[in-house]
């Protein structure tokens, strides 16, 4: 941890440097609530809860213009828990995201530890961005949500289009499937229309003593957001496939969130249809609202609730601090309060 810190401190004090050459920003978000968890196996439970909104974060990014349009750019982004201090991401310096590339009027090509694609798709259509107690995350599979060893490209806008397509390298030895990510997503926003979808293939990674490659899960996710003036319709579903641990959903988002003073009201609805025999689906109701108070700060509730299937133990949580996990086929419920900054 004291490495940690000290690489921190480093890469601050010649930010200022850097920036006399480049533009480099220093940013960060503190998000922290008081969440009452219900229908846990052990019980219920109220604590204080790190990144209910969003996961706390201190990060570095920057670019270089190398002429003729080109950029140089970077992102380095730590995630901690900011109820005890402690790192996120098993440890990690810059869990969060850690990549170099380049871009222009061609795209951006990158290459590091950086967000996947379907979950990205999935933040921008769920009315909770993937937060709070209602995320859609809770019951919609959001994939590895980080990649590591990925190379990305994306394509530049091209008249409401876009696009991004990742390799994820397993890196092993031998056979370069184990551990291996394929995804991409295809987006149209133009307007009061946003139109996305995005496919991932996640092999599983070598288990001892194992010889040959097996995808491990396939997801399909399209959906999209029609703003219709006083409030905005958020729609998705989702195929979600695992032949290791034979499961086969299917996932239905219904929500909408509107402008209520200064602040933003959510709700959604989520069906998670098991379509084999094993009945571990669930079903999501889910409400929130959001208030800034300033450009920076802003205060948050939310109250989600999931009624699963005989054998499902989906839970409520929220974007990084986790839930009470149910027994097989009880409900799960959680109620948040708290405040997000940002620098």
């Amino acid at each position: 941890m004291k490495q940690s810190l000290l690489a921190i401190a480093v890469l601050a004090s010649f930010a200022g440097i850097a920036s006399a050459q480049s533009s480099v920003t220093i940013y960060g978000i503190l998000d922290a609530g008081i969440t009452a968890e219900r229908g846990g196996a052990d019980g219920s439970i109220t604590k204080l809860a790190s990144g209910v909104q969003q996961g706390n974060r201190l990060g570095f990014k920057g670019s270089e213009d190398l002429g003729n349009g080109l950029k140089a750019n970077f992102q380095l982004e730590n995630g901690f828990n900011l109820d005890t201090g402690t790192s996120r991401q098993g440890g990690r310096l810059f869990g969060r995201q850690a990549y170099v590339g380049l871009s222009g009027n061609f795209g951006a090509v990158n290459l590091g530890r950086q967000y996947d694609p379907l979950f990205v798709v999935m933040d921008t259509i769920d009315p909770f961005s993937t937060g709070l107690t209602g995320a859609a995350s809770n019951l919609m599979n959001s994939g590895n949500v980080r990649t590591d060893n990925a190379i990305t490209y994306s394509t530049p806008n091209i008249q409401g289009f876009s696009g991004t397509v990742l390799y994820g390298a397993g890196e092993k030895a031998g056979d370069s499937s184990f551990g291996r990510t394929i995804g991409a997503s295809a987006g149209y926003a133009k307007g009061p229309v946003v139109l996305m979808a995005a496919y991932d293939k996640i092999n599983a990674a070598p288990a001892a003593g194992a010889t040959a490659a097996t995808t491990d899960l396939k997801l399909i996710l399209v959906g999209g957001t029609y703003n219709f003036g006083p409030a905005k319709l958020h729609a998705a579903v989702e195929s979600e496939k695992s032949n290791l641990a034979a499961t086969d959903f299917r996932e239905y988002l219904i929500g909408v969130s509107a402008p209520i003073g200064v602040g933003t009201l959510m709700a959604s609805y989520i069906d998670k249809n098991d379509r084999t025999s094993n009945t571990r689906g669930g079903k999501q109701m889910a409400i929130g609202y959001s208030h800034p108070v300033s450009k920076r700060t802003s205060f948050y509730t939310s109250y989600g609730y999931i009624n699963n299937d005989s054998n499902g133990i989906n839970t409520v949580g929220d974007a990084s601090s986790g839930g009470s996990t149910p027994a097989a086929g009880h409900n799960s419920s959680a109620l948040s309060v708290g405040m997000r900054h940002k620098f």
